[in-house]
C-alpha cells in the first residue's frame, strides 16, 4: 500500500502540521503505552509490597539479596514474556517458561515461608494466559488450593488461610485481566490503523474512479471535437467556430469536474449530460436518439445514472463501426431505468485520429466494474450484454425505495 500523505494523515488523526510527525496522542500510541505502564506499575507494586514485608521482618543481607534477585527474575519473566501483546513462542518453550515461573514461585517458599505466600497469585494469572481452556481454570484452582495448603501448614489459622486464598484469587485475576486489557488495547490500535489505511485506500480508489469516469468521456469528446474542427476549419469556418465553442464548453466542464472530484462532491445533470452526449456522438458520425422521461430524482441517484450515461457514451466512442445509439431514461413509479443501446459493440477501437496509430487495446480501464459499484451503492443493478438482435445494451436500474440518500 502506498504511504499515507500528510493531508491524508491529518484526515485520519495525523499531525495538523503539514508533513510533521504524528504525536503520540494523534497516532494512537498513547493508549498501548499507558496500559503497558499501568500493568508494569501494578505488577511492580505487588513485588514491592512483598519485598517490604521481608525487610520489615528483619531478614539478613544475604536473604535480602536473594529476594531481590528472585523478584527481579519473576518480574522480568512476567512483564517481558507472559504479558507482552506480541505472539509468544509456541510450546514447548512457552511451557518451559511456565515451569520456570513455577520454580521461582514455590521454591523460595522453603526459604521465605510466610513472606513469599502472596507471590503464587502471579502464577495463577499466568496459567489463565498460557494454558488452554478448561485446563487453565483447573490449574488456577490448584494454585489457589496450594496457597491455602501452604498457609495452613505455616500458621494453621483459618483466617490466614481464607485471607491468602482470596489474595491469590484477586492477584491472579488482576494479572489475567490487566494482561488481556493490554493485549486488546494493542489489537484495537492495530485495527484502528488498518481501518485508517483502508479509508485512505478507498478514498484513493474513489478519486481514481471519478477521474476515469469524468476524464474518459471529456477527453474522448475533446479529441473528436478537435478532429472535426480541424476538418471543418477550411471548408465550413462558421460551423468550425460553433464546434470550437462547444469544445471550450466541454473543456471548462471537465476542469470543473476535476475540481469537484478533488473537493469530494459533485452532482451531474441528466439534461446537460444528454445534450453533451448527443453532440459528441453526432460529431463522431453516430446517429443519436435521446429520450428522457423522469420526475424528481434524488441527487445521488441522478448523479450516478448521469455517470453511467457518460461512461456508456465513452464506450460507444471507442468503437469504430457504431452507427446508431439510443439513450433512454424512464421512471415508472419508484423504478428508474437507464438504457444505452448501440449497434457496433465488440468492434475494434477507434484509431488515434490525430496520429493515425491504432488505439492501445490495454487502455480499456475498469469502467464497467466502477459503474457496477456506483449503481449498487444506491440500491440498483447494472448489466451489459448483447441483445438477440445483435445490438449491445448497457442497462442500469435503480429502485428508489431501496435508496435512502436523497
Amino acid at each position: 500500500m502506498a504511504p499515507v500523505s500528510a493531508t491524508e494523515a491529518r484526515a485520519f488523526g495525523g499531525d495538523p502540521e503539514e508533513g510533521g510527525p504524528l504525536s503520540p496522542f494523534a497516532s494512537g500510541l498513547l493508549a498501548p503505552t499507558l496500559t503497558k505502564a499501568i500493568l508494569s506499575v501494578v505488577f511492580g507494586g505487588f513485588y514491592v509490597v512483598a519485598f517490604l514485608n521481608i525487610l520489615y521482618r528483619g531478614a539478613s543481607p544475604g536473604r535480602i539479596a536473594l529476594c531481590v534477585a528472585l523478584m527481579a527474575a519473576l518480574l522480568i519473566l512476567q512483564t517481558l514474556y507472559f504479558t507482552r501483546p506480541k505472539p509468544r513462542p509456541q510450546p514447548p518453550l512457552r511451557y518451559l517458561a511456565l515451569l520456570a515461573q513455577v520454580a521461582l514461585v514455590y521454591l523460595p517458599l522453603l526459604v521465605f515461608e510466610q513472606n513469599w505466600i502472596g507471590l503464587p497469585g502471579f502464577l495463577a494469572g499466568t496459567v489463565l494466559l498460557v494454558l488452554p481452556f478448561p485446563i487453565a481454570w483447573v490449574a488456577f484452582a490448584l494454585v489457589v488450593a496450594s496457597v491455602a495448603a501452604e498457609q495452613a501448614s505455616l500458621t494453621g489459622s483459618l483466617l490466614d488461610v481464607a485471607y491468602s486464598s482470596v489474595s491469590a484469587v484477586i492477584t491472579g485475576l488482576v494479572v489475567y485481566g490487566l494482561t488481556r486489557l493490554s493485549t486488546m488495547v494493542v489489537e484495537l490500535h492495530a485495527a484502528r490503523a488498518e481501518l485508517a489505511e483502508m479509508a485512505v485506500a478507498q478514498e484513493r480508489l474513489r478519486f481514481a474512479r471519478d477521474l476515469h469516469d469524468l476524464l474518459g468521456y471529456s477527453l474522448s469528446a475533446i479529441t473528436l471535437k478537435s478532429e472535426l474542427t480541424r476538418r471543418l476549419v477550411v471548408t465550413h469556418p462558421v460551423r468550425a467556430q460553433d464546434e470550437l465553442v462547444e469544445l471550450l464548453e466541454i473543456s471548462r466542464r471537465a476542469l470543473a469536474d476535476v475540481r469537484s472530484v478533488a473537493s469530494g462532491y459533485r452532482e451531474l445533470s441528466f439534461e446537460t449530460e444528454a445534450r453533451s452526449a448527443r453532440s459528441v456522438l453526432l460529431a463522431a458520425d453516430v446517429l443519436a436518439t435521446v429520450e428522457l422521461d423522469y420526475g424528481d430524482l434524488p441527487g445521488q441517484v441522478r448523479t450516478v445514472l448521469a455517470t453511467v450515461m457518460r461512461e456508456g457514451v465513452t464506450n460507444v466512442l471507442r468503437h469504430s463501426k457504431v452507427e446508431h445509439c439510443e439513450i433512454t431514461v424512464r421512471q415508472q413509479g419508484r423504478r428508474v431505468t437507464l438504457d444505452i443501446v448501440n449497434d457496433g459493440a465488440d468492434e475494434p477501437l477507434l484509431p488515434d485520429q490525430v496520429s493515425g496509430r491504432p488505439a492501445d487495446p490495454r487502455v480499456g480501464g475498469s469502467g464497467i466494474d466502477n459503474l457496477k459499484a456506483r449503481v449498487e451503492a444506491v440500491g440498483g443493478t447494472l448489466h451489459a450484454g448483447r441483445e438477440p438482435d445483435g445490438r449491445w445494451r448497457l442497462r442500469a436500474v435503480v429502485h428508489l425505495t431501496d435508496n435512502r440518500v436523497r
